[in-house]
């Protein structure tokens, strides 16, 4: 029974292993089959066929996904870059800032020198740290006091005209009221001196910037854009400083002076630097100081 069996498996299992030769024997042959016109071995042939599709598929999800990834790279140094030209540029555009301001400052006191050498007088030249808040326009405080010289009463001057006078003073520091206070006047006349016969006071028109002048002849030729000046008679400035140009002329007659409205040349609004004369004026006789055009030095 058993050899019977024996060879029951063996014929069962011939068939298996025939079909395993002949699977064997084709795939030799398959390996070995050369293409007449290439030469080229026909399974791999085959093989890069089917396997071309695969391999282009995976070549491209992989240059995508490289790419994808390289771009949010490029992004991010695009990013970090931009805000480093941004840091780059605000720290440039404050050093021009800086520069300019510097340049400014630099011109403006070349010009308060210009003005010293042209004076009869010392000056002080000193920087405008604060102004009055209740009164923006009216007061600043300057800072050079006593210690430099500075006193009560002495005029404060730029290169484009008077900006007021002195009225309070300590060691280090300075009050100054400026001409368009409403409580400030000076001496004035259109013209230059020893030129003109339009003689007058000006006084402060607070918040509207302007200065009015009074007791000029209705009979005086005044007209806009002449220019106003000190005559000295105020006890405060000296003669000969300019005070602005006038913008308004509400004409007199024979026996009413005219008003005249005139605009300060200080840049009384953008003062950064002024220069302080150390004046003291002459004293005068008794016919000067009753004159009835000048304000009186000890109004305030």
């Amino acid at each position: 029974m058993a050899a019977i069996r024996t060879q029951r498996e063996i014929r069962q299992r011939a068939s298996w292993w025939f079909a395993g030769l002949l699977l064997v024997n084709f795939a030799l042959m398959s390996y070995n089959a050369r293409d007449q016109s290439t030469k080229e071995r026909k399974l791999r042939s085959l093989t890069q066929t089917v396997a071309y599709p695969i391999q282009e598929g995976a070549s491209t999800l992989g240059g995508w996904v490289t790419g994808f990834f390289g771009r949010i790279g490029e992004l991010r140094g695009a990013a970090a870059e931009n805000q480093q030209l941004h840091r780059r540029l605000d720290q440039m555009q404050a050093e021009l800032r800086d520069t300019r301001e510097k340049a400014g400052e630099a011109e403006r006191l070349e010009k308060l020198l210009k003005l010293s050498e042209k004076s009869d007088y010392k000056m002080v030249v000193a920087h405008v740290i604060a102004r009055d808040p209740s009164m923006w326009f009216d007061s600043l405080v300057i800072d050079q006091g006593r210690l430099s010289g500075v006193d009560i009463n002495m005029p404060v001057v730029t290169e484009g005209g008077i900006v007021g006078r002195v009225v309070a003073t300590s060691l280090w520091s300075a009050q100054v009221m400026l001409a368009t206070d409403e409580k400030s006047g000076a001496g004035a006349m259109v013209g230059q001196l020893g030129q003109s016969n339009s003689l007058g006071s000006v006084k402060g028109l607070g918040e509207s910037g302007l200065l009015e002048m009074r007791y000029v002849s209705g009979l005086e030729k005044v007209q806009p854009g002449d220019s106003v000046t000190t005559t000295g008679q105020d006890g405060i400035y000296p003669p000969g400083y300019n005070i602005g140009q006038v913008v308004e002329v509400r004409p007199g007659s024979a026996t009413q002076a005219q008003i005249i409205y005139v605009r300060p040349s200080a840049g009384l609004e953008r003062l950064k630097e002024v220069a302080v004369l150390l004046y003291r004026p002459p004293q005068r006789s008794e016919s000067d100081q009753s004159l009835p055009n000048v304000d009186k030095k000890g109004k305030q």
